[in-house]
């Protein structure tokens, strides 16, 4: 279930975007009239957004440090809506930070595929940050067994081969991961 936060400085603008974004399938639309209940509302969310659209201006800032500060604090896709005469100067501004711009009066089809793009590009991202995660996980079990090795080296007198194959017996005797024979090795041997 996809969920957006809409931040606009009125109702009467806020019905017809919500409108437009039940199109495209997000379901929960939070509202916001005002950048600072924006901000509000972010923090506490539980959950993140997949998308925050901001409508500008808005009634106590323009909008573009707002969408610069909520593309830097989420990983919610971030989406502008300008006045046509403002939109490059807007784009040049807020595409360093990951933020897309829409020109005021928006066409359908074209947000549309913005909406598409945000999403194809989320995605991708999350997918990145699993995989860093998952790297981040793995270099770690790698330092504890290299820890075990050093111990065993250390207490043991083994060489790094012998406390390599050490470790890999055990974890294979045990039928457990060399992980947890190294953790189990550390707690041994560490003082």
């Amino acid at each position: 279930m996809k969920s957006a936060l809409l931040i606009t400085g009125s109702n009467q603008s806020a019905q017809p975007l919500a409108q437009l974004l039940r199109n495209e399938g997000y379901v929960k639309i939070t509202t916001s009239f005002s950048a600072y209940g924006a901000r509000e509302e972010a923090s506490q969310c539980e959950k993140e957004f997949d998308l925050i659209c901001i409508n500008a201006p808005l009634p106590d800032e323009n909008g573009i440090e707002l969408s610069s500060q909520l593309a830097a604090s989420s990983r919610s896709s971030v989406v502008i809506i300008v006045p046509q005469k403002s939109a490059n100067e807007v784009n040049d501004l807020l595409t360093k930070h990951g933020v897309l711009v829409i020109a005021k009066p928006i066409n359908k089809h074209l947000f549309h595929h913005y909406l598409q793009f945000t999403d194809c590009f989320r995605t991708r991202i999350l997918s990145v940050e699993r995989e860093n995660e998952r790297l981040k996980s793995m270099v770690e079990d790698i330092k504890i067994i290299d820890r075990a090795k050093l111990l065993l080296v250390t207490c043991l007198n083994m060489s790094e081969s012998q406390a390599h194959k050490y470790l890999e017996k055990q974890a294979m005797d045990m039928r457990t991961s060399k992980l947890a024979v190294a953790k189990q090795v550390i707690s041994t041997y560490e003082n």
